[in-house]
């Protein structure tokens, strides 16, 4: 299983999946909206690899790392400084996660979703 995950955002991610699969050849792995229609989770794949997205502010892309203890993960990472973005929390698609900054900005997610 991959451990580590390249993470981009949309503000209309549906478009941007869109987008992604005819412009560079991504294919479709998972989709994951809430009840409003909101995608908060997609998966794509290119290769060998694969990408997460979702609904939010585009930005410096990000890295999703799989971890088998986010409560204790995220107590390392407090006690250690980093700027936490997005709390600790059991997510709709299945994972316990959250999102943090390092000391230079570089966005952060650890939880325990492994597609």
């Amino acid at each position: 299983m991959r451990t580590v995950y390249p993470l981009v955002r949309y503000r209309n991610p549906v478009k941007g999946i869109d987008w992604l699969v005819q412009a560079f050849g991504f294919e479709v792995h998972a989709i994951h909206k809430d009840d409003d229609g909101v995608v908060g989770h997609a998966e794509l794949t290119v290769g060998t690899g694969m990408i997460m997205t979702g609904t939010g502010e585009p930005g410096g892309p990000g890295i999703y790392v799989v971890v088998d203890d986010p409560d204790a993960h995220h107590a390392r990472a407090v006690a250690a400084g980093a700027e936490v973005t997005r709390e600790l929390a059991d997510q709709s698609y299945g994972s316990r996660d959250y999102a943090c900054k390092d000391l230079e900005g570089n966005e952060w997610f650890f939880g325990t979703y492994g597609p």
